[in-house]
């Protein structure tokens, strides 16, 4: 829902899982959402992040670690 503005103003905007695509449910207590953090040369972190949820089927099935990689080969942050 919006108001007047344009700004969403619903109390609970339900995530979805990066790998699966699945909306993750408010009594999903396994899911996971990471932030891999750009940095420069010298190590110091950059206001940009590239995050990745993973729900928690995913992480009972131990397929988490696969999709993380696959999912930043794809966005080009693992080669």
């Amino acid at each position: 829902m919006q108001n007047d503005a344009g700004e969403v103003v619903d109390l609970y905007i339900p995530r979805k899982c990066s790998a699966s695509g699945r909306i993750i449910g408010a009594k999903d207590h396994a899911s996971v959402q990471l932030s891999f953090i750009d940095v420069d040369e010298t190590g110091r972190a950059l206001t940009t992040a590239k995050p990745y949820t993973i729900c928690g089927d995913i992480r009972r099935m131990g397929e988490s670690d696969d999709c993380l990689n696959r999912l930043a080969k794809k966005d080009g942050i693992m080669s």
